[in-house]
């Protein structure tokens, strides 16, 4: 053999050594996210696992949202260091991207998967921004229900499921209190605040309201609605019920309160449901939830993956990143992911046999889509969410404060921000 032909033969020998290894090798994905309750982390494993046997690997970027600290994914991705997979639900984010054609379009991998076809009409409208699918989601969640526990609604002989306003309910505050419990538990934070606020406008003063008080234009005489001052006058109700434990105190440490019966209830988002299940405590057994009584709307968050798109991806790694919004929106997969974070299913045809009464409540929920309204997150602009949250933060820890000082202050925002 000529030492031509044996030259090639090592060549062609070597290529194939170092393709398998290549092959071998998982591709490096880096994640951006913004959680980090034990929950939280169990349903992040769910997908982390799946894409390991995919061969994807996984560097994170975690910020938690209740540590104060703000990074911008714009700044990341422009600064050059971007992530390939972030969590955002921020329509203003996609579209400064897409401009820039830093982020990917899921329309057609998320249609040709099936996945689209089989989302709930809240999540497609969602997950979609002018008129494309940018967002793989990840599990759906009302932002304020009540989870409580049986055993002390029990001790303190009253029924949350009877409740048909929230007059009802805070009826039943002083024999809570005379049995010893705390009737509600709420950390005084801006972000459970804030959630607290954008709940109860939906649930007390109807979607109308909300969305013109949240919606991608404002509509300033919303600030004369009478149903909104109603829904502000509920917020300054349950600020008074605080306990001395409260300032500053994490939501899922607020949960802990419920879950150790030291509290009847928490008005919060459904991802409560994540630390009960990880306490060990199961649904219809040890606690039970409702909507918040006698609402009118909900507010959905859908939890949501974006993906970058641009130079800084090559074919592999957009492969790469394809592979996880489908990965994502797996049926069995968004099912094992809920199971763990305390969400809903993505998917109507996710396993059944691993839902509880509360993913059938919200599931049920959903099914007339005039009552509900998005995550304000979604549709509202992010200094206006800002200042909300600011406004009610500041009124939730000053008695003196009035709603029409609110509604004052609110205005004074708004023509600030939009004038």
């Amino acid at each position: 053999m000529s030492i031509m032909r044996l030259a090639g033969l090592a060549a062609a020998l070597m290529l194939t050594v170092a393709t398998g290894a290549a092959l071998a090798d998982p591709v490096p994905i880096t994640i951006y996210h913004s959680w980090s309750t034990p929950s939280e982390m169990a349903a992040l494993n769910v997908l982390k696992s799946n894409m390991a046997k995919n061969n994807i690997g996984w560097t994170e970027i975690a910020i938690p949202h209740d540590t104060g600290a703000n990074v911008s994914l714009t700044n990341m991705v422009a600064g050059g260091n971007p992530p390939n997979v972030f969590m955002n639900s921020d329509p203003g984010i996609i579209r400064d991207l897409a401009k820039q054609g830093l982020i990917l379009d899921l329309t057609k991998a998320l249609t040709d998967s099936g996945a689209a076809a089989q989302f709930p009409p809240t999540v497609l409208k969602e997950v979609t921004v002018d008129g494309k699918i940018y967002k793989a989601p990840a599990g759906i969640h009302i932002d304020g229900m009540v989870y409580y526990n049986m055993d002390v609604a029990q001790k303190a002989g009253v029924d949350p499921t009877k409740w048909k306003s929230l007059d009802d309910m805070w009826a039943d505050f002083p024999k809570i209190k005379a049995a010893g419990f705390q009737p509600l538990a709420v950390g005084s934070q801006d972000f459970q605040v804030g959630y607290l606020t954008h709940a109860l406008i939906a649930a007390v003063a109807g979607p109308d309201v909300y969305n013109r008080f949240y919606g991608p234009t404002v509509d300033p005489k919303v600030f004369d609605d009478p149903a909104l001052k109603q829904a502000i006058d509920w917020v300054r109700k349950f600020s008074t019920q605080v306990d001395p434990g409260s300032q500053n105190r994490a939501w899922n440490d607020t949960t802990n309160l419920v879950i150790t019966g030291k509290a009847l209830m928490q008005i919060h988002g459904d991802w409560m449901k994540g630390e009960w299940r990880n306490a060990g405590k199961v649904a219809g057994k040890d606690f039970g939830c409702e909507n918040i009584p006698g609402t009118k709307a909900l507010a959905v968050t859908v939890d949501a993956w974006n993906f970058l798109d641009g130079p800084a991806v090559d074919a592999t790694k957009k492969a790469a990143e394809l592979e996880v919004a489908t990965l994502d929106t797996d049926p069995q997969i968004t099912a094992d992911f809920a199971a763990k974070k305390g969400s809903t299913p993505v998917r109507l045809d996710a396993a059944k046999e691993g839902l509880d009464q509360c993913n059938l409540l919200v599931l049920d929920s959903l099914k007339d889509e005039s009552k509900s309204v998005q995550n304000p997150f979604n549709i509202s602009d992010a200094d206006w969410v800002r200042s909300v949250w600011n406004v009610m933060f500041k009124f939730w820890g000053d008695p003196t404060m009035t709603s029409d000082d609110v509604i004052k202050q609110l205005k004074d925002q708004y023509d600030t921000i939009f004038g």
